[in-house]
């Protein structure tokens, strides 16, 4: 009897703490209606946020996140990460959080997919693969960073990807999509190659083979899931600006979109291999025959030093996709 008051008191406690939190980021969003009304009223020239995209941009990642935290694919803290990142996104460009959606989507499925095959080989799997606050900032805090920017320099709102004419606002926007790509990419490799390769992954930096799971080990079907994985974000960023962005036949295409979003969720991929080959431990523990990421008695070393997690290469390949990838696009990008 004692024990189960002892849970029926922990349920509550974390009931009530999900409610405070859900009305603190509550307070949050509203915080950004008013604040954007009197910035606009203030300088003239910003849009404000419409009640209509607050409303939209409350309502659709709240729908979602609940859908994520009933199908476990996250935990009560990456929930209300995820609540803040969608937020933020969604208020200030539709089609950010169209790319969010696919990546969180696409990754929380793949995560699952032949879970009892990755169990064998990842010491630190997770069943249903929820992901905590930590992983959902290491993947959405750089966009969300960047859409706050936006926001600063264009308002909310949707604008075609046109260097000519919004310089600073096009590359913000290629720099999150960018960031998002190339975390899309490295989880469609991390979650298909390791399943559906024949071969053992070669370690990129000395390209020895080593066995499945280890860090920085790339297949030639990782590294096509990678480029898949970009191009599912940039095709969802593309469809988006199709549909609510106006005038596009007097801006630049918006086709190279899709491309850009392959090549980052590539580039993402390898870079975040190379990290990982280097900056992460990689130990092959002979009595669960599982592949470690810190060094244990039983563990013997394949390669890498234990100076980062998987959630800080994550997070240092998203920030260097992000701050690279544009400057290059801008030399291709189409002009009018």
């Amino acid at each position: 009897m004692r024990f189960i008051q002892d849970d029926l008191q922990k349920s509550y406690v974390t009931m009530m703490m999900n409610i405070i939190i859900l009305c603190m980021i509550l307070c949050i969003s509203l915080s950004f209606w008013i604040i954007s009304l009197t910035a606009s009223t203030y300088y003239g020239d910003l849009t404000p946020v419409s009640p209509w995209r607050w409303l939209v941009s409350v309502v659709i990642p709240l729908i979602i996140i609940t859908h994520g935290l009933r199908k476990k694919s996250l935990d009560n803290s990456g929930a209300l990460g995820g609540l803040l990142v969608g937020f933020i996104l969604t208020v200030a460009n539709f089609s950010f959080f169209s790319s969010l959606l696919v990546f969180f989507i696409t990754s929380s499925k793949l995560t699952k997919w032949k879970g009892e095959v990755k169990k064998r080989y990842d010491s630190e799997y997770k069943e249903g693969g929820q992901r905590n606050w930590v992983q959902v900032f290491c993947n959405g805090g750089v966009p969300a960073e960047l859409a706050l920017l936006y926001m600063v320099e264009v308002g909310p709102g949707e604008i075609p990807i046109d260097f000519s004419k919004e310089y600073t606002a096009s590359w913000m926007c290629l720099s999150l999509l960018g960031a998002l790509a190339c975390s899309a990419g490295d989880t469609w490799a991390s979650e298909i190659a390791p399943v559906l390769s024949k071969s053992s992954p070669r370690l990129i930096t000395t390209w020895e083979k080593v066995p499945t799971g280890t860090n920085g080990g790339v297949t030639l079907i990782g590294l096509l899931a990678s480029l898949l994985g970009g191009l599912s974000v940039g095709v969802a960023y593309f469809v988006t600006q199709l549909l609510f962005v106006h005038d596009l036949d007097i801006a630049a295409p918006q086709w190279p979109i899709v491309i850009y979003g392959a090549v980052a969720g590539l580039a993402g991929s390898v870079i975040d291999s190379y990290m990982g080959a280097i900056m992460q431990y990689s130990g092959y523990d002979e009595n669960t025959g599982q592949i470690v990421n810190h060094p244990t008695r039983d563990a013997k070393l394949i390669s890498g030093k234990p100076i980062l997690d998987n959630n800080a290469v994550n997070l240092f390949s998203s920030i260097f996709v992000a701050l690279m990838l544009p400057g290059v696009a801008w030399s291709f990008w189409p002009r009018v």
